[in-house]
């Protein structure tokens, strides 16, 4: 199950390149950032709600909270790096480059989780990097 929501995953980050790349035009990237920021809260509090899991938020403990909080600030600080490279480049050639986060992963998760690498992770790293330069070259 995991595999079809990483796949509808990989097929709305598509799409959210192209949609954000044509309503980027004209708008500051900083607030089109904002405005997106903005649709995907109220889309995940509704989702919470509908599916009755807001009685959780009680809950959570301190360390996932500081965690969260940092991976939010981290999501946001992608998406405002994302949307200005997609308001001054070619969505062609920022979404590869933005795709390249999957070795960054790997690697700060073999540092940070201790999560080892195999040959497939290796091979499959190499490969991303290769294809990231050469698709921007």
């Amino acid at each position: 199950m995991w595999f079809i929501f990483a796949v509808l995953s990989s097929i709305f980050a598509a799409a959210t390149s192209i949609l954000a790349k044509i309503g980027i035009e004209n708008v500051n990237s900083n607030l089109a950032t904002a405005i997106r920021t903005l649709v995907v809260v109220i889309m995940a509090w509704g989702i919470v709600f509908i599916t009755g899991t807001q009685n959780g938020i009680t809950e959570i403990s301190k360390k996932s909270w500081i965690f969260l909080t940092l991976s939010g600030l981290a999501t946001g600080a992608s998406w405002l790096c994302y949307y200005k490279a997609l308001q001054i480049g070619k969505a062609s050639l920022v979404a590869p480059v933005d795709k390249f986060s999957i070795v960054i992963t790997l690697v700060l998760a073999a540092i940070v989780l201790h999560e080892e690498f195999t040959v497939k992770s290796i091979i499959g790293a190499a490969l991303i990097t290769a294809g990231t330069f050469v698709m921007i070259l």
